[in-house]
């Protein structure tokens, strides 16, 4: 019975994808980093995947998910050649700062202004929700980056957080077992990021076992492929991020506790630039890159009107994201300082 009850509450996955240009999301690949040489090794085999006659037929290559499901029946902001426009409030531009601002609500420049494990003095709406009686026990946190425990403040919260290399620690499946053995025997490429694949299944067997009401993921290696230069392995793992999320979607259709019930909010920290200078460098964000401050937005999920890609002259900010999850979730936390939730959402 407290299962049934339980169910009756909406659940939210809130979901970043690292440093994910907007201009891969609405256009797909792009040409001019598939001619470079210095990016790209094998430029006939993405141009086999990916590649089209117009931006609707890339995009739809590279995310299949996003524009077949999502388009559908969900909502898609940041178009910026449709006139739909996200960014970041923050200076900093870069992902403490940015995660900062998703799960908080807001920016803080003068206390966030780097990437380093210090603990966040400022409270997430993972935190708000967790002290919810209702909902205690029932927010947990998975990343691949090993800066989440700080950004989340694990400590002060007492809300789980897997993130880089951390194993499952209670009351361990089969499957559990072997994903903490197998993180370690794959290739290490990042020290503090772990491959995606191992964020995403940690987060979905806690899923099945515990049903928690609010689930963060956040997905990390786009960013760090980006930052090495590689447009190769950024744009296959943004294809397979897009795959992760659209397993996790239809796990979430076929769950008892879950169906009909869940709303996915999908966002990322940044943008970064579109050329090869180091002004504008696609490898790159911060506050000195322009367009790094692009960002966007998709949402989905059973009771919103399915506009699908938003063609109109909008513009809204990353720091609204906290607010619209609490809406989603349709309970009461204080919104202090944080931006008011997107109008157009639950319209």
């Amino acid at each position: 019975m407290a299962f049934c009850a339980q169910n009756k509450e909406p659940n939210v996955f809130l979901i970043t994808l690292d440093g994910v240009r907007w201009q891969e999301v609405f256009t797909g690949i792009d040409s001019k980093l598939i001619e470079n040489k210095s990016y790209t090794e094998n430029k006939e085999h993405l141009i086999s995947l990916f590649e089209g006659n117009t931006p609707e037929e890339k995009r739809k290559k590279l995310m299949p998910f996003f524009w077949n499901t999502i388009a559908t029946k969900g909502q898609l902001y940041g178009n910026r050649n449709a006139g739909s426009k996200v960014d970041v409030i923050n200076k900093m531009v870069f992902s403490y700062p940015g995660y900062n601002e998703i799960l908080s609500g807001f920016s803080d420049d003068e206390n966030i202004d780097s990437n380093n494990k210090t603990y966040n003095k400022n409270t997430t709406i993972l935190e708000k929700v967790n002290n919810l009686p209702a909902y205690k026990g029932k927010v947990a946190a998975f990343a691949s980056w090993d800066v989440f425990p700080y950004i989340i403040n694990d400590k002060r919260s007492g809300i789980p957080v897997n993130a880089g290399y951390m194993d499952a620690s209670e009351n361990l499946n089969t499957q559990e077992v072997l994903l903490n053995e197998m993180q370690r025997q794959a290739p290490i490429i990042w020290e503090n990021v772990r491959l995606d694949v191992f964020t995403h299944h940690f987060a979905k067997e806690y899923i099945k076992k515990n049903h928690p009401k609010l689930v963060y993921i956040a997905y990390g290696e786009t960013d760090d492929f980006a930052h090495g230069g590689s447009f190769d392995s950024y744009i296959k793992s943004l294809k397979n991020t897009d795959a992760l999320i659209e397993d996790l979607w239809n796990y979430v259709q076929e769950n008892e506790f879950y169906k009909n019930n869940t709303y996915f909010i999908i966002t990322t920290d940044h943008g970064r630039g579109v050329g090869v200078e180091k002004s504008s460098s696609w490898t790159g964000h911060g506050k000195e890159v322009a367009g790094a401050t692009q960002t966007w937005l998709a949402v989905l999920g059973p009771k919103m009107v399915a506009k699908g890609e938003v063609k109109e002259d909008t513009q809204f900010y990353n720091n609204q994201v906290a607010a619209s999850v609490l809406e989603l979730l349709n309970v009461s936390v204080s919104k202090e300082k944080m931006g008011k939730p997107i109008p157009t959402i639950l319209e």
